[in-house]
């Protein structure tokens, strides 16, 4: 099919703060055998699209922002349409009017990081909606290495399902499930999920071994996590959270969900009363003193893992001061700050263990795409106070969107480029 030359952009401009354009530019197009074209039908605004905006990000050119879209395929490069071995196999079953999530980074699934499951780290990734790779807040948006890059959504999905909720698994929905699963797949989490101490726990690579002494009790099993940030993707971590859970039979716990800005506690608060009494029951929303006093009054010890999703300093030491000792931090919040505000003496003294940085989304998307089926009943709403996307505008109000977004007055937003 034939695109048009041009098409519309929402772009960032270096000079002043929170230059924010929507403009018209030249339509992408195939510049590389791998690479497809995507019409773009919906595309999110996230917090890290806050960053450049808020001028914690420097950059000396203009550039289309966005890293969430979901859309569908209208151009392929030569690549596709023939299966060789060793290549991702949607180089040969990709098509034109295929519909396709993409993650906010492209990525090969070819080079030794995708192929053992850590595609953010692939040899040869870029960040959409970056100076290095134009943005999915467009009309058209062109995905390198397309084939190691897209998620291809199944044609069987529910009818149900509004495609804006799809558009949560290009980043926040497996960016929480993966905070999650870094924080209760830990080793240092594992006693207290298991039941057995450490380091026999550890099972298959330690030597079984006669052990004496003490035993974990049923007392140790009570399992404390906290998660520091209510914004879209502490939610899905708090949703991912709970599912985990649940699907691993663990029947004691409490989770900490802690936020200082009310707007967000409140859009908690009613994403819960949505979901079962018994996964609800388990969970407490607080503000930062609030926490502070619960976890020293609830747990003497302290949580033994915290989701940090803010991505400051402010919630990375907050994030430690709930800890445990042996505890983990799980970070998923985009850090820009020079200074790191922990030392080791600070972590050696507490023996904190710690996970930083970007979710591998190409390889979260099976895990996210399927809870979000799952958990449609919470996740896949749209508009009102209870849903994850608070409302889907026209792209051509981009300028107003992120205003509202940055100043916190609305939550989670999504673009329609075609409105």
């Amino acid at each position: 099919m034939a695109l048009p030359q041009t098409n519309t952009v929402v772009r960032i401009h270096p000079g002043k703060l929170a230059d924010i354009r929507v403009e018209q530019l030249p339509t992408p197009t195939i510049e590389h055998p791998d690479d497809a074209i995507v019409k773009v039908l919906k595309a999110g605004l996230c917090g890290s699209d806050l960053h450049a905006y808020r001028g914690l990000e420097p950059f000396t050119e203009p550039y289309i922002c966005g890293h969430e879209l979901i859309g569908e395929v209208v151009a392929l490069g030569s690549a596709f349409g023939q299966e060789v071995e060793g290549r991702p196999a949607l180089y040969g079953k990709l098509k034109v009017g295929d519909k396709v999530v993409s993650p906010f980074t492209c990525s090969c699934e070819e080079c030794h990081f995708c192929r053992i499951g850590f595609p953010s780290r692939c040899v040869h990734s870029l960040l959409f909606g970056s100076p290095y790779l134009p943005g999915a807040q467009a009309q058209y948006a062109r995905i390198p290495k397309a084939g190691g890059t897209l998620f291809l959504l199944p044609p069987s999905l529910p009818a149900d399902m509004p495609e804006e909720s799809f558009m949560l698994c290009g980043d926040i929905l497996p960016t929480g499930y993966f905070a999650a699963l870094q924080a209760l797949g830990h080793p240092n989490v594992a006693p207290i999920i298991r039941g057995e101490s450490y380091p026999g726990v550890m099972g298959a690579i330690v030597p079984r071994v006669q052990e004496e002494g003490t035993r974990v009790i049923k007392e140790d099993q009570k399992l404390g996590v906290a998660i520091v940030g209510l914004g879209p993707v502490g939610i899905c971590g708090l949703v991912a959270l709970l599912d985990i859970l649940s699907q691993a039979n663990v029947q004691t716990y409490k989770v900490y969900a802690v936020d200082p800005v009310p707007a967000r506690r409140a859009k908690a608060l009613a994403i819960l009363k949505k979901m079962k009494p018994e996964e609800a029951a388990h969970v407490e929303v607080l503000d930062i003193e609030e926490a502070k006093e619960k976890v020293t009054k609830e747990t003497v010890k302290g949580c033994d893992a915290v989701l940090e999703i803010v991505g400051n300093d402010s919630a990375l030491v907050l994030a430690y001061d709930l800890l445990r000792p042996f505890g983990v931090i799980s970070s998923v919040g985009v850090h820009t700050s020079p200074q790191f505000p922990l030392n080791g003496d600070t972590l050696y003294t507490k023996n904190v263990s710690a996970s930083f940085g970007r979710c591998p989304v190409r390889a979260m998307f099976p895990l996210a795409v399927d809870l979000l089926v799952r958990r449609r009943d919470v996740l896949a709403g749209v508009g009102g106070e209870e849903a994850l996307v608070e409302r889907v505008i026209p792209m051509s109000e981009a300028v107003e969107g992120y205003e509202k977004f940055d100043s916190r007055v609305w939550g989670k937003v999504v673009f329609d480029p075609w409105a």
